[in-house]
């Protein structure tokens, strides 16, 4: 009878993990095709299936629609509607003066903290009650009592139709002919005929459409939170890595898998102190997955070139004079302040240095790194620790005492992702910064046994919030010494090399490897620095502060203001904190966020604008004025195609 109970246990676990399972495999599928049809992984997905939920649920449950025209209206209108818009006035225009990857994904974010600030605008930050199922009704009874919930039967024949319908329409129409000369050669595909804009667009809207699927999956399950559901989404692209961004059969396969593992898991459950690790690994199994198939993927989802700059960041090394006197008067301007308005200011010395660590890592070093927002967290959390005493071996530590040491220690912490960075680049280190920064925050910050009751005040000297300011100020400007004190002389030179042409560096004897590690150490430590500074300017430690998606929100604000500049750090964290501070929530996300999905056209940032020379492109040829070597190749690949489609 025991074996018996816990076979059915297992079965139950099993088909209720299928619901999250099948919403993961619907993620991959327009991830995968999505890529497939652009070359694009979409970034966004997450946000984008957000703001589908979120509109579901106001058309049904504020304006009273009946549940199916609104599920229609939204997959089958707003959702692909949404996904041609970004092709034509964000990609497409990145795509056509040849953007590389780096500048692709910062455009990817742009469009993910945009969707995310007009979705707080509209709905406000608080979360909401999930949408409704339009799936209603008594779940289906399966032999030996079991029960499957309508929905996740839906989900499971979407699957397969999707599956199905890809695999046809790519094997056996001409659209998939089409689809397969753009992947293989956009530019050649062109000279053939074929309209790589339309295939695009095409591609664009599945994605866009199988976001509003998972964004309506999940909706009836969870609170509606656009921090949170956006980065539950973009955990299940670990399904999509696994795949190699290739493989439907493969992504679909893992998506279940991991949402029946995630549902089995439930059943452990330790007695003593283990049991929070457990549970944190039951909930955040995609999180681990992402993780590990970043890092076994490698340079095979890396999207690079061979020989690319890594993230390429001209001219804004110092920004001109008329940048600086903005910083300077922006960081002094504070001084003046009185009240709530200069408690807002004390977090812009503190996040300008966190921006600073962004500067280092990816402007000075060409390494994308989206898990800058974790050692942020790991420096304010371990001051925290220090100054309350919980710390193995030491008592409590004033506060001054307890930061320096909590930014010496977070600071090799930095080989977690600076090691991983020395075999990848572009998109592969992303994903895997990414994952790191978000175990830190699932795993650390929001677990309740290294959080409670901690102490984190400023020392009396500095208790007056125009003497803390001061300090800060003195603090960030040390830390912008150092900033361009890396960016001058021999090492300066060397790690330019290697964010150019990495290939090179190493051929004129560089030490890439130890330039690697070296600037994720410097970025967090400086970080950590930032984050402790931000943890006493409140007073307390707020896990949110420290969210992997305001990591996000400050990669995509550094680069537009200027990432190969200490002062775009400061501009960055001036604009983020004074939007928020004198606006509603949202706003700068907003604006964030389409500047960065306008990053093609401001090359640099906004440091570099005062001393930016206007260049403009040659016109591109007319369809027309082919040469003969372009008409002889656009012959050969029309034959080749005609030759496919008589098969």
């Amino acid at each position: 009878m025991a074996a018996s109970g816990s076979l059915g246990l297992t079965v139950d676990l099993a088909l209720a993990g299928l619901t999250v399972g099948s919403a993961a495999a619907l993620s991959g599928i327009g991830l995968v095709v999505c890529h497939r049809a652009t070359g694009v992984l979409n970034i966004a997905q997450g946000a984008q299936a957000m703001a589908v939920a979120y509109l579901l649920r106001d058309l049904v449950v504020v304006r009273h629609w009946p549940v199916w025209p609104a599920v229609a209206f939204c997959l089958l209108l707003v959702a692909p509607a949404l996904g041609v818009l970004l092709d034509v006035l964000v990609y497409r225009p990145l795509q056509r003066r040849g953007a590389g990857p780096a500048d692709t994904m910062v455009a990817g974010l742009g469009v993910f903290v945009l969707l995310i600030g007009a979705v707080v605008l509209l709905w406000g930050a608080a979360p909401l009650a999930g949408a409704p199922s339009p799936f209603g009704g008594a779940p289906i009874r399966l032999p030996g009592g079991h029960a499957l919930r309508p929905d996740t039967v839906a989900q499971l024949a979407a699957i397969l139709v999707l599956a199905l319908a890809v695999a046809a329409t790519t094997r056996w129409t001409r659209f998939g002919l089409h689809l397969r000369a753009v992947v293989d050669d956009r530019r050649l595909a062109g000279l053939a005929g074929v309209d790589a804009d339309r295939v695009s667009a095409a591609g664009w809207a599945f994605g866009s459409f199988t976001a509003g699927l998972v964004g309506i999956a999940l909706a009836p399950y969870l609170l509606l939170d656009p921090y949170g559901l956006p980065l539950l989404v973009m955990e299940t692209m670990a399904v999509a890595v696994a795949a190699r961004l290739r493989s439907i059969p493969v992504a679909v396969a893992t998506g279940l898998g991991l949402g029946v593992a995630q549902a089995e898991l439930t059943r452990l459950r330790p007695a003593g102190q283990l049991l929070p690790l457990v549970e944190a690994v039951q909930s955040n199994l995609f999180v681990i997955a992402l993780l590990a198939t970043a890092l076994l993927a490698g340079p095979r989802i890396s999207g690079e070139r061979a020989g690319s700059p890594a993230f390429s960041a001209p001219g804004a090394a110092d920004g001109g004079r008329g940048a600086a006197a903005v910083c300077l008067v922006l960081l002094l301007l504070p001084l003046g302040f009185r009240g709530n308005d200069l408690r807002s200011a004390l977090l812009v010395p503190a996040l300008a240095l966190v921006l600073l660590s962004i500067v280092v890592v990816t402007g000075y070093g060409g390494q994308i790194s989206l898990g800058q927002a974790g050692y942020a967290g790991m420096g304010a959390l371990g001051t925290a620790l220090l100054m309350s005493g919980r710390v193995p071996g030491l008592p409590p530590l004033p506060a001054a005492p307890a930061l320096l040491l909590a930014v010496l220690a977070t600071a090799p912490l930095g080989l977690l992702t600076g090691w991983p960075a020395i075999r990848r680049r572009g998109l592969a280190l992303a994903l895997v910064t990414f994952a790191v920064g978000t175990a830190m925050s699932r795993f650390v910050f929001q677990q309740p046994y290294a959080t409670t009751g901690l102490i984190l005040d400023r020392p009396s000297f500095l208790a007056g919030d125009r003497a803390f300011y001061v300090a800060e100020l003195l603090l960030l400007g040390l830390g912008a010494a150092v900033v361009r004190g890396l960016h001058r002389g021999r090492l300066g030179r060397a790690l330019t090399a290697m964010r150019d042409h990495e290939a090179g560096a190493v051929a004129a004897g560089v030490d890439v490897p130890g330039l690697k590690l070296l600037a994720f150490v410097a970025g967090a430590a400086l970080a950590a620095l930032g984050g402790g500074l931000m943890g006493l300017a409140g007073r307390a430690f707020d896990a949110a502060s420290f969210d992997p998606v305001r990591g996000l929100l400050w990669f995509a604000a550094v680069v537009v203001a200027g990432a190969d500049s200490a002062l775009g750090a400061v501009l960055a964290a001036a604009l983020l904190i004074g939007l928020d501070a004198g606006t509603v929530a949202g706003v700068s996300a907003v604006a964030v966020g389409v500047l960065a999905a306008a990053i093609g056209r401001l090359p640099g940032g906004l440091a570099a604008l005062p001393g930016r020379r206007s260049a403009q492109a040659p016109p591109p040829l007319p369809p027309g004025r082919l040469t003969p070597a372009g008409r002889r190749v656009r012959a050969t690949i029309a034959g080749r195609i005609a030759r496919e489609e008589e098969r």
